[in-house]
């Protein structure tokens, strides 16, 4: 997904959020709850898109290292977009086609698709990679 953005208020946003290399659980947290504010907007603008990704990108990171026993899936990024938005699976139905494909995909016993990953990516305006295993 290729944006076009305006760097200064992409600019304006790395200063306000500060986004960095997580080092401490407190500070994971701490962009945890900004990726939840991020998520409960209904439309960001693409510079909030970037920032989005980053910092999910960076929260990846650090539990891939610290938690690598619960090791993040795409279903496991799934139902936590979900919770971060208060959504039900009921809410998916109408994004994936079926209530038996959202079920499938929530008890992991289907993988998600390219096709349903870009669908989820823009329904939770993230890159569709991250529900990809």
């Amino acid at each position: 997904m290729t944006h076009t953005i305006n760097s200064t208020i992409y600019g304006e946003l790395l200063l306000h959020y500060q986004p960095r290399i997580i080092k401490t659980e407190s500070e994971n947290e701490q962009f945890l709850a900004v990726v939840e504010e991020l998520l409960a907007r209904p439309d960001l603008s693409p510079e909030e898109d970037i920032l989005l990704e980053l910092l999910v990108k960076l929260i990846e990171d650090f539990e891939a290292k610290h938690y690598q026993l619960n090791a993040s899936t795409s279903c496991s990024r799934l139902l936590h977009l979900m919770d971060a938005r208060n959504l039900q699976p009921s809410d998916l139905v109408e994004v994936l086609g079926s209530s038996e494909i959202v079920t499938k995909l929530l008890d992991g016993e289907q993988e998600i698709t390219e096709e349903q990953a870009k669908v989820l990516g823009q329904f939770f305006h993230v890159e569709p990679e991250l529900f990809c295993s």
